[in-house]
């Protein structure tokens, strides 16, 4: 099969028989409903992307099992230029959609799973590496939207896995058949599930003998009998669902989406497991698929975080003090702060090494470093872009005030005349103009754009404290005490 049009993809969804739940009902058409169609049209916009001879190179390339071109998102990476070539591709598509497109996870799975399977069968002589190489052809020749899952609900996290009052706090086999696995659990927000064909899911923790039950790792089918979504609210996600408001939304095309994913009793036959039991190398995955993810915050938040910054400069263009040098600092830093992120997530892609199973992995440090920056830096940007913009950004009355003809003023004038008047931007610049750039930095900084920027930046891919962990775990501190002492010349 070709690679997949946007359309295409879209239609394709519609075929699955996912069942997604909000507000405490099923969704019947999901694909159409006002609330998650912009976290879909996300997803798309990687796949019309592809298509554009403009892009082509980034966004598509040949694959390494087929020789076959396939989009960017499917591919297992076999160079630092397809590391760095990532994190551009990622940039790209937050320029585009100023949103969470939602294709990373699934990216991030296949590179950590096709190297720790590689691993796994070369000590047990398991067939977990072909498995995935299978699987992964499947994805590529139908150009597939792949979820990665790996965080659990983790229940009382001062225990492990097997401790848990109730063993469903992490995916877990509760039964071990010929042709395959039975697997329950959950798995908390879950980037892009719905909008997903399938899922793969991962061990979240490392573990030790008693979780050889929890240390488990699978493809699955989003729409398998058994499992369900359970959609993630955002704020002011309701807005979606009003009338005359797609100003008030701030970004109307385009949004993230996370769910919770529940696995009762789920069945996955043999050719689908990649880890069954080998309890040791659960943290190998976890470590593996945390640096990639966390390259990635390096090119998305980026991209992101271009858009904030150019709203910024709108904002204060629309109020007349773009020429005021507290406002050009405040845009610089925000730049400076912007790039910084990006620097790191190419630094961590040149650093870059083959692993045994010869895909590329990541420098692990640099990962590390650039997610640690990614929990500050956006923080910081959007405090800036809400300086630029003013209270108005979040004082403003609604779309349909200025759309109102209720007659309020002695002279007859409206709601909306009253509302056009006193909001009116500098001379040139519509009021309505203003409106929007003002209603797409709350939504940016505030609203449910932020769970996919400044939320997200600081738990996504694993908090703030994971990141130190890694650090000082890769720091190699007692190297550096060896340089001091050399030059010292301390024996």
């Amino acid at each position: 099969m070709a690679l997949m049009t946007a359309q295409e993809y879209i239609e394709s969804l519609r075929k699955l028989k996912t069942r997604v739940y909000m507000f405490g009902e099923e969704i019947e058409n999901w694909v159409d409903h006002p609330m998650i169609r912009p976290s879909i049209n996300c997803v798309a916009m990687t796949y019309a992307l592809a298509q554009d001879p403009q892009y082509a190179d980034l966004m598509t390339v040949k694959s390494s099992l087929t020789g076959r071109t396939v989009n960017r998102f499917t591919h297992l990476h076999q160079s630092t230029e397809d590391l760095i070539n990532k994190v551009k591709m990622q940039r790209l598509l937050g320029q585009k959609t100023a949103s969470c497109f939602q294709r990373c996870v699934g990216m991030d799975a296949f590179n950590a799973v096709f190297s720790s399977t590689f691993e796994i069968d070369e000590k047990y002589g398991t067939h977990y590496h072909e498995n995935f190489k299978n699987f992964l052809t499947m994805v590529q020749d139908n150009d597939l939207t792949v979820d990665g899952a790996m965080t659990d609900p983790k229940g009382d996290r001062s225990k492990a896995p097997s401790q848990q009052a109730d063993p469903d706090m992490y995916v877990h086999v509760v039964e071990r058949r010929p042709d395959g696995i039975v697997v329950c659990g959950a798995k908390c927000h879950q980037t892009g599930s719905i909008n997903s064909h399938w899922h793969i899911f991962m061990p979240t923790i490392s573990m030790g003998e008693a979780d050889k039950d929890w240390a488990v790792s699978f493809a699955c089918p989003t729409d398998a009998e058994g499992m369900y979504m359970i959609y993630g609210r955002q704020s002011c996600d309701t807005r979606k669902l009003e009338e005359d408001a797609s100003i008030d939304v701030g970004n109307a095309k385009f949004g993230g989406q996370e769910a919770l994913v529940v696995l009762d009793h789920v069945f996955i036959p043999n050719e689908y497991i990649f880890l069954n039991g080998e309890y040791e190398f659960a943290g190998m995955i976890v470590e593996r698929f945390a640096g990639y993810h966390r390259q990635s915050y390096g090119g998305c938040k980026v991209g992101v975080g271009d858009v904030v910054i150019g709203a910024a400069a709108l904002a204060a263009e629309y109020n007349g003090v773009e020429r005021a040098s507290a406002v050009k600092d405040k845009l610089i830093e925000m730049t400076h702060l912007n790039e910084t992120l990006y620097c790191c997530g190419i630094a961590c892609s040149s650093q870059g090494f083959k692993t045994k199973a010869g895909n590329y992995q990541i420098d692990l440090l640099l990962a590390n470093v650039c997610k640690q920056n990614v929990t500050r830096f956006p923080y910081e940007i959007v405090r800036l872009a809400e300086d630029v913009a003013g209270g108005l950004m979040v004082t403003m009355p609604s779309q349909k005030d200025f759309h109102s003809g209720t007659v309020v003023g002695r002279n007859g004038e409206t709601i909306g005349d009253i509302c056009n008047k006193f909001f009116a931007a500098r001379e040139g610049v519509s009021t309505e103009d203003r409106q929007r750039v003002m209603r797409f930095l709350e939504n940016m900084c505030l609203g449910a754009a932020a769970v996919g920027y400044r939320t997200e930046s600081m738990h996504g891919a694993g908090s703030p404290q994971a990141q130190r962990i890694m650090i000082a775990r890769q720091g190699n501190i007692q190297g550096k005490k060896q340089l001091a002492k050399d030059i010292a010349g301390i024996q």
